[in-house]
């Protein structure tokens, strides 16, 4: 294989008016600063609006979820829009798939983007219950594995940080299965990804060892339909300061040896600083790459675990 999968810039689909774009019924934007300025300097946005897509005007009146019998239906005062908006999300989902997108960030409470808890109101008017908006449901089960977010929830760190590692990961994926590659190809990428999945779900990285391991009695198409599923259901589960505290013990077993006493001291003072809550992970990350690079530990160099995303983005940084 002959690129490095590592070199990313992710395409990510996103609901236009978190960009700026007037789109809204009101005429008006929701411009997401972090989105834009901070995450728009590693990614490429790729806009999306169901409601503009289908024909409507800006402004125009408002759109809610109203239940029926068949589910919630998009109303627009006295005009049912669920079919109109179903048949531009099945269009557009070839779209995404044709692009290739990485993940995808939706307008929170949107009749159409949302991406869970939109309300839906009775025919009589108040509200009874939570969905998602009609693009956003289908956009879930066409793509199961993609990451998908709403612009609220990246407001807290934890969800941000998970979201921008999954998408960067489903980036190299993505990259990796589109070149030619062969049963020992997967090994050497599984292995590059071992300490990141093992500080989500180590039982999950056990099964796409099993995976892995009976890759070559597997059609190619099946193991990388399985693999893709499984690596990013590990990568969902929210990473513990139990298990980040085992994969950074883990790795610093690699060079314990060569340390100093004093370097040995300090090495495991700050992982357990991190472990009750003192020190934000960036600090002993630091430091075991810090080690890594100084006694050029290879099989650690490559681990994906050490750098998922472009440092910049300054994650892993909240206690």
């Amino acid at each position: 294989m002959s690129r490095d999968p590592s070199i990313l810039r992710p395409k990510l689909g996103v609901s236009g008016c978190l960009l700026g774009e007037k789109l809204r019924f009101d005429g008006q934007h929701k411009r997401d600063t972090y989105l834009v300025e901070e995450l728009g300097s590693h990614v490429d946005w790729v806009s999306f609006c169901p409601e503009v897509g289908i024909g409507l005007s800006v402004p125009r009146a408002s759109i809610r979820l109203v239940s029926s019998k068949e589910g919630p239906k998009a109303m627009m005062g006295g005009e049912d829009l669920t079919g109109r908006l179903r048949d531009y999300a099945v269009a557009q989902l070839e779209r995404v798939a044709k692009l290739g997108l990485s993940g995808f960030v939706l307008k929170k409470n949107s009749p159409s983007c949302g991406m869970e808890r939109v309300r839906v109101y009775s025919p009589d008017g108040p509200p009874n219950g939570h969905a998602p908006g009609i693009f956003a449901e289908l956009l879930q089960q066409r793509f199961p594995s993609l990451p998908i977010e709403e612009e609220g929830r990246l407001r807290d760190e934890a969800l941000r940080e998970t979201f921008i590692e999954r998408i960067f990961a489903y980036s190299r994926l993505q990259e990796f299965f589109a070149l030619e590659w062969k049963p020992k190809d997967l090994v050497a990428f599984h292995t590059k990804h071992k300490f990141q999945l093992l500080a989500h779900s180590p039982r999950l990285y056990r099964e796409l060892g099993r995976l892995v391991a009976s890759a070559t009695e597997m059609d190619p198409d099946t193991v990388k339909q399985q693999y893709i599923q499984v690596f990013m259901d590990a990568l969902k589960v929210l990473a513990s300061k139990g298990r980040n505290t085992n994969t950074l013990e883990h790795m610093a077993g690699y060079f314990k040896k060569q340390l100093h006493a004093d370097e040995k001291a300090e090495l495991c003072r700050v992982i357990q600083d991190y472990r009750v809550g003192w020190v934000p992970l960036v600090v002993p990350i630091t430091l075991i790459h810090h080690y890594v690079r100084k006694f050029q530990v290879r099989y650690l160099l490559a681990q994906s675990y050490l750098e998922p995303n472009p440092r910049e983005l300054m994650l892993r940084n909240h206690v």
